[in-house]
Parts: structure tokens; sequence; C-alpha cells
């Protein structure tokens, strides 16, 4: 049993995890990677990650490893700062674990327990437990969607960092960043950030595929954020309806139990639609549960796997302008007659490498394109499938409630 107030461990066991959604194609068994189990303490997540591969660069077919999540912003850490991965959009790190906000939440409940009848507290406590172990589920998901993108790919999977990874049965040794390097990383990515958008607004891209991309993938992140923060608001609104749901319920049970009053005739009236109510809290639960998974989190990840897409997009217009440079001080040499040899490797250098990043971005944005319309398609069609099973739900609790109600008042 979960118990937040007390501080207990979470546990998500494959049995539990076998349920969440897979937006990764794994139709290429070589190398498959899932958490099998997670473990979540008051500090940390510790997520036991398990491989199953046929592939001879590894010791063995079949192993299970524990890692935390500043190991996965490790490996994710040295995929974005390798330059031989330059061309490649790099899957987004998987986000920290954070449930501070579901503990928050009980601790103002436990606040005002004084205020409400055992049974509300009761009910608003398992809301929360809920809606803890739901976010817990979640942290498990992504992190495991982030293996699974790197050993799904042709590339990543042969890294050898990813290897030990996988492979390495001991702690990483890899610590959380201290505040001075989280200050310094900070004042780096303002100065990358401003570089970039200084780039992307002066250099004109020679390609009118690439140019187009950037303009879609800017104006698509914008729309896809604001989306994100929409559909947040309409799950929050979803589990406020839930929440007023107990409520009513509880004060109804209230009235059908006070003793000496003109209500006492109604007490079956009140305990039929408390019931009612109740039942309906649960199926709002479920709803907000399946919006939340199903659009809220679909739309948070593309919206971060967009912006690695914009960062491949900028790395290959740094690459652009440093050719365009090289091709500058070939002309000085050569208008000099010094150092041409040397401009000329240069420029050739640059060329090759610019070529064959643009070679392998023009893939790699027509690879995203196509899983970002498979996931929201699926995603988006389960989503109606069970919106429309939940107001079928909905329309039959009410109708029996009020089928009962009438063949009560006939008796």
């Amino acid at each position: 049993m979960l118990s937040l107030q007390d501080g207990e461990d979470t546990t998500l066991t494959n049995d539990s995890a076998k349920n969440r959604s897979n937006t990764v194609d794994l139709s290429d068994q070589s190398l498959l990677v899932d958490i099998s189990d997670a473990l979540s303490e008051r500090d940390k997540v510790k997520f036991t990650v398990h491989t199953k591969t046929t592939l001879s660069s590894f010791a063995k077919h079949e192993f299970s490893v524990v890692r935390q999540h500043e190991e996965f912003v490790w490996l994710h850490d040295t995929f974005e700062e390798s330059e031989k991965y330059a061309g490649f959009t790099i899957p987004p790190a998987p986000p920290c674990p954070d449930f501070d906000a579901s503990r928050e939440k009980l601790h103002k409940l436990s606040e005002g327990e004084g205020t409400m009848t055992k049974e509300e507290f009761v009910k608003m406590k398992q809301e929360l437990e809920m809606e803890y172990l739901a976010t817990f589920k979640k942290t498990v998901a992504m992190h495991e969607v982030f293996l699974q993108r790197l050993a799904s790919h042709p590339v990543f999977r042969n890294d050898n960092n990813l290897k030990v990874f996988l492979e390495y049965e001991q702690e990483l040794s890899v610590r959380g960043k201290n505040k001075k390097e989280i200050l310094a990383d900070l004042f780096s990515n303002i100065g990358k950030t401003a570089d970039d958008l200084l780039l992307s607004s002066t250099q004109k891209d020679v390609d009118e595929f690439f140019e187009h991309e950037k303009t879609f993938l800017i104006d698509y992140h914008s729309h896809i954020k604001n989306a994100t923060y929409k559909a947040d608001k309409m799950t929050q609104s979803h589990k406020n309806v839930a929440d007023t749901y107990i409520k009513i319920s509880s004060s109804l049970v209230q009235l059908a139990t006070i003793d000496g009053s003109d209500l006492e005739k109604y007490i079956v009236f009140f305990s039929k639609v408390s019931d009612t109510f109740e039942k309906a809290r649960k199926i709002e639960g479920r709803v907000a549960t399946d919006e939340d998974l199903k659009l809220s989190d679909t739309l948070r990840y593309y919206m971060r796997d967009t912006a690695a897409s914009k960062n491949l997009l900028y790395r290959r217009l740094r690459c652009l302008a440093n050719y365009e440079t090289a091709n500058r001080n070939l002309e000085k040499a050569r208008a000099k007659n010094k150092e041409v040899h040397l401009a000329e490797t240069a420029q050739q250098e640059a060329c090759d490498r610019f070529e064959a990043i643009s070679k392998q971005a023009r893939q790699e944005l027509q690879d995203f394109r196509i899983r970002r319309v498979a996931a929201f398609r699926k995603n988006l069609v389960e989503l109606a499938e069970l919106e429309i099973k939940h107001a079928k739900a909905q329309m039959q609790l009410l109708s029996n409630c009020l089928l009962s109600l009438k063949e009560e008042n006939s008796l």
C-alpha cells in the first residue's frame, strides 16, 4: 500500500510496467531494453534496466543493472557532446523525477483534516496517492522510452557509452552537478541560445528543404508548447471535478445521517445519489488519467523532441557558417598567395563535414516527421476511444440512478 505520509518506498514491478504505452518501434529484436522494476525513495528513484540482445558485442544475451536518474542524464550528455553525432537528432533526456507537488498536496490535506469528514479525507487521500503513483509510472516510462530510442537506432545502439550503461553491473559513479556547475551551465546555455538565435536569424540556408524545416519547427514548437499548457489545464479541470464529486458525495452522506431531522425520510434518496457521485468520481478520475497519458504526455514529449530537432538544425547552420568562413579564408589566402594549401585543406574538410551532416540531418528530419505523425495518430485514436467509453459509462451511471430513484418514488 502506498503511503506518502509515512514516506514509504514505491515499487513498480514488471507486471505493472508492462501496461505502459510503448511509442518506440521494437520490430528489431536484436537489442531490447526495458525497465523491469523501479523503486522510489524519498530523494531518488532506482531503475532496474533489463536488456536482451543477440549482438556479439555484449558479453551475455540477457542482463540487468540498477541505474539512477543522474546516470541517464550522463548518457544523454555523452551523445549530445559527441561530434560524430552532430548530424543526428539526440533523443531528449528523461525529465528529473519530481514528486514534491504530490507530497505537498498530501501535506496540505493533512493540515486540513479537521475541516472535513473522515470519509471525505480518506477519499481525497486515495486520489492523491493515485496521482502520485501515476506520476511515478510516467517517470519510469519516460526513462524507458529514452533507452529504447537509443537501442532501436541503427547508429546509437553501437555506442560504447550505451554499452557500458546497459552492461556494467556496478554504479557508474556519476554525480549530479553542484550549484556552481549548474550556474555555469545556465550561463553557457544562455550564451548558446543567443548565438543560435543570432545564427538562425542571419544565416540564410542554401537548401530550401532545411530552410522550410527550420521555419516549420520553430512555429510547430511554439504551437505544441501552447497545446501542452492547455491540455494540462484541461486535465487539471477533470481532477477538480473529481475532487468536487467527493465533497458532494460526502455532504449527501451527512444529510442522510442527521438524526431527528425532516430529511430522514429522504435517506434512501441521499444514499443513492451519494453513491452515484462516488462512482462518477472514479470515472472522472480515469478520464483525467487517460487525457494526461494519451494527450498531455504525448504533447510534452514531442515538444522536447522538437527542441532536439531544432538543435540539429542549429548544429547544421553552425557547420554551414564554418564552411562559408573557410571559403572566405581560401579566397583571402589565394589573393595574398599565402598558406593556400592549408586554406584549401581546411575548406575541403569543412565542405565534407557540411555535406555529411546535411545528408544525415535530412534523413533524421524525415524520420522525425513519420515518427511524430504515427505517435499522434495512435495516441489520439486511443484517447478518442477511451473518451467514448467513459462518456457511455457516465451516461449509463446517471440513467441507472434516475431509474432507481423513480422506482423508489413509485413505491
